[in-house]
């Protein structure tokens, strides 16, 4: 259990692969990452030892393309409507919601035991992303939420693409920088400006949103990376192709970037090296993706 995002927790069977497109990915909204030698990983004092930062390493990618942009509510509707896609979260019913976004008189739910803030939510998933009472049309551009591994896989080949390696992801998320803890640099908040979304205050109790945003911002909200890529670190984690583990026993899958709900008094997994293990049926109000494709 992390305690950015729970992992898990669904019984049911395992959905259906991706039907196959015959669609090639457009690179409209992408971003081409040339091919290149980084330095993957950290060494950070903050970093878990379980989350398996280090070594830092010298590790090359061969060119690629991958989205700007986190997936957003608008992208993932035209993709529901076109297949009829149910996600997970539709499917079982229920989703890991942060208790922060419901409302004072909302019923009682039940709540992740390490992670009390967590609540599970009957009827929240990607189009009610706090439950019934809520939806996205005003939300329109902000990352789709509540999306499992598979439902993302299921996008990407629909879209004529596929998730990232975590290599790429991070290689992309780095923005062409080498060693640095940010996209833009060391700094959190150089010259004092927010440059992504994460939690500011006292977490879990008050956060006063001195980056202007409560819950999610729009997927091109903060400047982009030197690649062009937005909202790598903050906003939503976003999953990857990879195994966390090689180990065969290990379902998890990683998910990078972080999210609006960390803070370092916990974690401080908002870095571009830090990564997450999530089982791959794992869906929550803080969790998306972006997609990838090879060169032409």
């Amino acid at each position: 259990m992390s305690c950015c995002t729970p992992s898990g927790g669904r019984a049911q069977s395992r959905p259906p692969a991706p039907r196959p497109v015959s669609r090639t990915a457009s690179a409209e909204g992408m971003v081409t990452v040339p091919a290149g030698d980084f330095l993957m990983g950290s060494e950070d004092a903050y970093a878990y030892p379980a989350d398996g930062e280090g070594p830092v390493r010298n590790v090359s990618v061969d060119a690629f393309r991958i989205d700007a942009c986190a997936v957003s509510n608008a992208d993932f509707r035209r993709f529901t409507e076109d297949t009829g896609h149910r996600t997970s979260a539709e499917r079982t019913g229920w989703s890991f919601v942060f208790a922060g976004l419901l409302p004072d008189d909302f019923p009682p739910t039940r709540g992740v035991v390490h992670a009390p803030w967590w609540r599970q939510v009957e009827g929240a998933d990607w189009c009610h992303p706090e439950g019934p009472h809520s939806g996205v049309d005003d939300r329109a551009d902000h990352p789709v939420l509540h999306v499992d591994w598979h439902d993302a896989r299921a996008y990407a080949a629909w879209a004529g693409k596929r998730l990232p390696t975590e290599a790429e992801w991070e290689r992309a998320a780095r923005g062409g920088l080498h060693g640095k803890v940010f996209p833009w640099g060391d700094a959190l908040a150089p010259g004092g400006q927010h440059r992504m979304n994460v939690w500011q205050g006292d977490f879990p109790h008050h956060n006063t949103a001195a980056d202007g945003w409560y819950g999610t911002c729009p997927v091109t909200a903060f400047e982009p990376n030197g690649f062009g890529l937005y909202n790598t670190t903050g906003n939503v984690w976003e999953w990857c192709a990879d195994r966390f583990s090689p180990a065969p026993h290990r379902p998890e899958r990683v998910t990078k970037g972080g999210s609006y709900l960390c803070h370092e008094s916990y974690c401080r997994r908002y870095r571009v090296a830090a990564r997450q293990a999530l089982t791959p049926d794992s869906t929550t109000g803080n969790v998306g993706f972006r997609c990838a494709s090879d060169m032409p």
